[in-house]
């Protein structure tokens, strides 16, 4: 059987350790990179969204990923990211309430750069919210 082992790491612990047959992961420049065993080695950054986990033994694994990077090498895959959840880990209110926090902040008057980090915590919020009713937990 094809596999490859796989660690995912988030800031307050480690999500995820063990042989996998896939994982998919959203990439920074905005599409997904899938990966299979005997990848060709890669670093990338990536960006929060959904992300998959196929096991050698168990279900398919859904989770909310947060920015960071993988690296693909010698058939080991190892995924640091600030922050990793399944679907039923994900406080919906408080989603919605740094969705709600972000849209104010959006439409006040703020610099460029106060204007993008809203943007980016909007978009973190509804994807954690789009993870979290995607999965009907």
């Amino acid at each position: 059987m094809d596999t490859f082992k796989l660690k995912v790491v988030g800031s307050r612990r480690i999500f995820f350790e063990g042989e996998v047959k896939s994982l998919i992961l959203p990439i920074a420049d905005g599409g997904l990179m899938g990966f299979l065993a005997h990848h060709a080695n890669v670093v990338a950054p990536i960006e929060y969204g959904e992300m998959t986990i196929k096991p050698v033994d168990g279900e398919e694994i859904y989770a909310f990923i947060g920015s960071g990077y993988i690296e693909f090498f010698d058939n080991v895959a190892t995924v640091v990211c600030i922050s990793c959840q399944r679907p039923e880990e994900i406080d919906a209110e408080r989603a919605n309430e740094a969705k709600l926090r972000a849209e104010e902040e959006m439409r006040q008057k703020l610099s460029l750069v106060e204007f993008h980090e809203s943007q980016m915590s909007l978009g973190r919020a509804m994807e954690r919210l789009k993870v979290k009713n995607r999965h009907n937990v």
